[in-house]
């Protein structure tokens, strides 16, 4: 009997090392299928996990609360499971080179704990050549046996997108590959108990990791093409939406918008592929290009936002802004690597009093990342400008009426009456100028309407 057999028969269990964004949804997946240990280093994760509450809000406290999954922090767990799945982040130093360190360290855990006749899958974003070269010797090292003898290796990237309820692990084809072809049948049919979209089996392991990280570099390109665009046409005064939508009537137009590129995969996993790259002596062009105009996109928001205040002739040193999202994408807790902290930093050294409104964030992880208390939209008042940085759903219902109530009182006049009075008081026209700014980078409102309404309004 082979280790799937095994697995589903009940007579082998499979583990699921990292249980965040992506290891979640993957234990919960395989535990209606099959007995699964869910580990993680994070007691105060597991804690949480076991009284029913799912931090990452990938697949709901009800689902939480009745999994037969084996929530864990405790490694020596691990030896009952002979399938382990390695599912921790991946993220970039400083200076944008790999950092491994989740990575190697999930692997001397899983070596310490790894028994003969496994299998050990990872899904962690790395550049071609990761898991046998670094990941390999590591679990050699730790459990003393031999990898191809002992115990086989394989590799399937996540392509989980967080927040996303459409594109789901059960919906998206799932690549699978291992070191044989022994070991890449059985990861094949072990991944297609949950994955109703079917598996594509590739040729190598290198060659796995390497569709992987190229598809969030192939989307990076495009929405810094998209940005470099915005910024052009913003110096010529036309709307890029427009433009796009426009373009975008032809059948073989590629519809990407700007935006801000954070979190722990678009805006990290291009640095794996360059880096990799540079190791063997090419140095990138358009990648590292499409990278340097996404990351400075936070700053240009920002510099935006105080040209526009400064046409509404506001004060900036000492102005307040409400910055509604922090999280890096829309209808997400994540706040890894945003990029509205760039946003958030460099207006502060204008001198300007940032707010930030988000009911979506993790509020412990946006306190310990970036020390930061959100307040509530309630909160808002007597501020010089508003910026609309992520559209969670929680946003779609505020209405123009309600952001203009969030500014200083000479926003809140009624424009007809403004008009009347300018007419007739000569002073009245300079305080006129005063006008409200919306900063709306994903274009939640409409462009004509907030004209119409007074406001000086920016968008991407």
């Amino acid at each position: 009997m082979n280790l799937y057999n095994k697995i589903i028969n009940k007579k082998e269990k499979v583990s699921i090392i990292g249980l965040g964004y992506v290891g979640m949804p993957i234990a919960v997946a395989f535990a209606n299928k099959v007995d699964v240990i869910g580990f993680d280093v994070s007691e105060a994760k597991i804690n949480l996990y076991k009284s029913g509450i799912d931090p990452t809000k990938e697949v709901g406290n009800d689902i939480i609360k009745n999994t037969t999954l084996e929530f864990t922090c405790e490694e020596n767990k691990l030896r009952e499971a002979k399938f382990h799945i390695v599912a921790v982040p991946t993220p970039v130093n400083t200076d944008h080179t790999p950092d491994l360190s989740p990575v190697e360290s999930a692997s001397r855990t899983l070596g310490r704990n790894l028994t003969r006749g496994s299998i050990v899958v990872y899904e962690s974003t790395v550049y071609p050549g990761v898991t046998e070269e670094i990941c390999v010797p590591i679990l050699e090292k730790e459990s003393g046996l031999k990898c191809g003898v002992d115990f086989k290796v394989g590799y399937s990237p996540e392509r989980i997108n967080p927040g996303d309820k459409v594109h789901r692990l059960e919906t998206i084809i799932k690549i699978v590959s291992g070191m044989d072809e022994e070991t890449l049948d059985v990861v094949a049919k072990i991944y297609e108990l949950v994955v109703d979209a079917g598996v594509h089996r590739a040729k190598s392991i290198k060659v796995a990791e390497a569709a992987k990280v190229i598809e969030n570099s192939q989307r990076d390109i495009n929405i810094a093409f998209m940005n470099e665009l915005s910024i052009i046409f913003n110096k010529l005064g036309i709307d890029t939406n427009a433009v796009l939508e426009a373009a975008g009537t032809k059948w073989n137009f590629l519809k990407f918008y700007p935006g801000l590129v954070g979190g722990h995969c678009i805006g990290v996993d291009p640095y794996y592929l360059t880096y990799k790259a540079e190791e063997v002596g090419y140095h990138s062009q358009i990648i590292l290009s499409g990278r340097k105009i996404n990351d400075d996109m936070g700053k240009y928001v920002a510099e935006n936002t105080v040209k526009k205040m400064i046409k509404a002739n506001k004060q900036i040193n000492g102005s307040k802004v409400a910055i509604f999202g922090v999280t890096f994408k829309e209808n997400c807790p994540d706040v890894r690597n945003t990029k509205i902290i760039d946003i958030i930093n460099e207006l502060e050294e204008y001198g300007v009093d940032v707010q930030v409104v988000d009911p979506v964030a993790d509020k412990e992880d946006l306190w310990r990342e970036y020390r930061i208390n959100p307040c509530t939209i309630e909160e808002i008042s007597d501020v010089d400008a508003v910026i609309f940085a992520v559209p969670h759903e929680e946003f779609k219902t505020i209405k123009l009426d309600d952001v203009k109530n969030m500014f200083k009182l000479m926003g809140s006049i009624n424009l007809d009456v403004m008009k009347e009075v300018a007419a007739t008081s000569e002073d009245f026209v300079e305080i006129d100028k005063s006008e409200n700014v919306l900063i709306d980078i994903k274009g939640l409102f409409n462009l004509n309407e907030a004209v119409n309404q007074g406001f000086v309004y920016w968008r991407l």
